[in-house]
């Protein structure tokens, strides 16, 4: 089983481009399938999880490859409407190939979605949304079987959460919808706004994407265009973290301040200075981190729950208590039962995390329990004393970009074993 080994205690120095964001690239890559053409998303990053989606659309009968940093997509002939369990497991967000498929073909069957296991991830709100739009659902041995005989059609919809996958899943079904679709307490994600801009480059009529209702004006057919994808607002948030336990000096090229607005204010909390330039964000840390007394995550524009792993590294070795409070996943914590191995003191209770910080973390081996847990006990090797193996990589290989390269470009002691 693959695996970081880390010499902990070395200050990262210099700077490094951010990737493309994963959670912007798996719902562009299932937009693909409504073109009628060719589609080229460029700074598309190489993760496991965009292989899984790439290997979805070939299954479907799409053309797709990687031609350098992009990903190019044929889906003219395109002419299946099922997902194999096989595929759906490869990841959490294949469920967002729904609304791609209902809209293309007007059937689609598939399972659950795969995945890290963070806690229960309902597609209940999916669902009722499709029904909305005309689909009737069944369920045969565990596959939903989801088809529209008379075509979508626009309505009113509400979400009773402001759920990203549910609010990507209407989009990309309401697109060549019959009529208007209106969507209301939509989730408001910089992702949803950036793939609203694709789909309106392929000829959809979205607006208010960003905000919290959001209206489609069907059209027939939606053609081939480019579009390149955002920097990974969620891989920086990582990046920053190892620069803030490390007492380090980064520049984040090409990333703004506009798009790490929810956890400027947490990172700045901490004693971290926060430098805006022409060229990117740099982030300088002090010597010693502080508290940021507490964040609570919430959907966007609020702090996002990706990123509370981080924090929870972050505040073990800060000086004085740091309090997370978990509002979306409910297995977010397994991170802290193998940070407590390398000497951090946490307490957890239900939904809420109380760290007292310590002088120092010691290397350890320990185990991923998911992709942003993993990569967060990445961060804590980096300041840990001594030598820390982080195994079950796999779930970081879904969602950071040759992590271990960009790190020791920084000057971390950092090499993938066996």
């Amino acid at each position: 089983m693959a695996c970081y080994i880390i010499e902990g205690g070395n200050r990262l120095s210099g700077e490094i481009t951010v990737q493309g964001s994963k959670n912007g690239s798996l719902p562009l890559l299932s937009a693909c399938v409504l073109v009628r053409g060719e589609t080229a998303l460029k700074n598309c990053p190489r993760l496991t999880d965009v292989d899984a989606a790439v290997n979805i659309l070939t299954y479907l009968g799409c053309k797709a490859g990687r031609c350098g940093d992009s990903v190019v997509v044929d889906s003219t002939d395109a002419c299946e409407c099922d997902i194999p369990d096989s595929l759906m497991q490869e990841m959490r967000s294949s469920v967002v190939f729904l609304g791609a498929l209902l809209g293309r073909f007007g059937r689609a069957e598939l399972s659950s979605p795969g995945g890290c296991e963070i806690g229960l991830r309902p597609i209940d709100l999916h669902l009722e949304a499709m029904r909305a739009l005309g689909t009737k659902i069944t369920e045969e041995g565990g596959r939903l079987i989801c088809s529209c005989p008379d075509g979508l059609k626009g309505a009113r919809i509400t979400l009773s959460f402001p759920s990203v996958g549910a609010t990507e899943n209407v989009l990309l079904a309401a697109c060549t919808a019959k009529g208007e679709t209106v969507l209301i307490n939509a989730a408001r994600e910089p992702e949803i706004k950036e793939l609203a801009d694709f789909l309106n480059a392929c000829g959809a009529k979205i607006k208010g994407a960003g905000e919290s209702i959001i209206t489609v004006e069907g059209v027939k057919a939606l053609c081939g265009a480019e579009h390149t994808v955002s920097r990974d607002r969620i891989a920086a948030c990582t990046f920053m973290a190892a620069a803030a336990v490390t007492k380090g000096d980064v520049l984040l090229c090409g990333m703004t301040q506009d798009m790490l607005m929810p956890v400027l204010e947490p990172f700045e909390k901490t004693g971290c200075k926060l430098m805006q330039d022409t060229r990117g964000l740099r982030i300088k840390a002090p010597e010693r981190l502080l508290s940021f007394s507490s964040v609570r995550t919430m959907p966007y524009p609020g702090f996002p729950t990706d990123s509370q792993a981080d924090f929870g590294v972050m505040a073990s070795v800060a000086h004085g208590t740091g309090v997370i409070i978990e509002n979306i996943f409910e297995n977010r914590f397994k991170y802290t039962a193998e940070l407590t191995k390398m000497g951090a003191d946490i307490r957890t209770e239900g939904r809420v995390a109380v760290i007292q910080g310590v002088k120092a973390l010691h290397g350890a081996q320990v185990f991923s329990p998911d992709l942003r847990g993993g990569s967060a006990l990445v961060v804590a090797g980096l300041c840990a004393k001594g030598v820390t193996r982080v195994n079950g990589i796999h779930y970081i290989d879904r969602g950071y970009e040759n992590f271990d390269g960009q790190l020791a470009a920084l000057g971390a002691k950092i090499i993938r074993g066996e």
